[in-house]
């Protein structure tokens, strides 16, 4: 079985708006919206789980489909509600089965990727979509520079990831109780614990909303579209 984990506990807090960012609407729907529906209509996902807080249910239930398996709680931080879904995920799926990890304010998955992920979850237990860097990255301490990285062993991480189920759990809940706070990425867990992780190639288009900037682009792709 492959699960879908769709993160929609964080609250905008940089955008600076009124609510969190995944429920701004969009052509009259919340940016959630059309998470669910690239999940709801991918052939290979089973069920969906989602991290959000419980005031935010109802809109969601009006997007979700028959796929949705149920809620769990936001953490203290990415990796903490991941660690929240993936234990909620454990009281129906196996620990063999599949988990695709993704965030609500990243609307834009292509099925192609979500396909490649779980193919490639058949032969590796952890698969991460990557883009190569394209500006210089300079190392830097205290205001002074100290030196450049290594551009071609560089690359910038993007949802959603895969994991096998079971063993991903295992290495999440091996951070608590403070490691746990300190991780910056799903696979970052990953590779702690010696997963054999591998990358497929991103997707330039399939873009996280960070910033106004990203709504406002986000709200031209879809308007094109229509």
């Amino acid at each position: 079985m492959n699960i879908a984990l769709i993160l929609s506990g964080g609250t905008g807090a940089r955008m600076g708006t009124d609510i969190p960012k995944q429920y701004i609407r969009i052509e009259g729907r919340p940016i959630i919206s059309y998470v669910l529906d690239t999940f709801e209509e991918h052939e290979m996902i089973d069920k969906i789980q989602i991290v959000a807080d419980e005031g935010w249910h109802g809109l969601i239930l009006q997007y979700a489909g028959k796929k949705l398996a149920g809620f769990s709680g936001p953490g203290l931080n990415r990796q903490y509600s991941i660690l929240n879904g993936l234990t909620d995920i454990l009281t129906y799926a196996d620990p063999k089965d599949h988990v695709i990890i993704h965030d609500a304010a990243r609307p834009l998955a292509s099925s192609t990727t979500i396909t490649e992920i779980l193919q490639t979850l058949n032969n590796h237990e952890a698969v991460t979509p990557i883009l190569p860097l394209k500006d210089t990255v300079y190392l830097y301490e205290n205001g002074i520079f100290t030196g450049t990285a290594e551009r071609a062993k560089l690359a910038a991480g993007q949802a959603p990831e895969g994991f096998l189920l079971g063993r991903y759990y295992e290495a999440v809940k091996g951070l608590l109780p403070d490691r746990i706070l300190h991780i910056t990425g799903s696979l970052q867990a990953a590779l702690e614990a010696g997963m054999d992780a591998v990358p497929i190639p991103g997707d330039e288009g399939n873009f996280k909303i960070t910033t106004m900037a990203d709504l406002e682009k986000f709200r031209q792709i879809i308007q094109q579209r229509k």
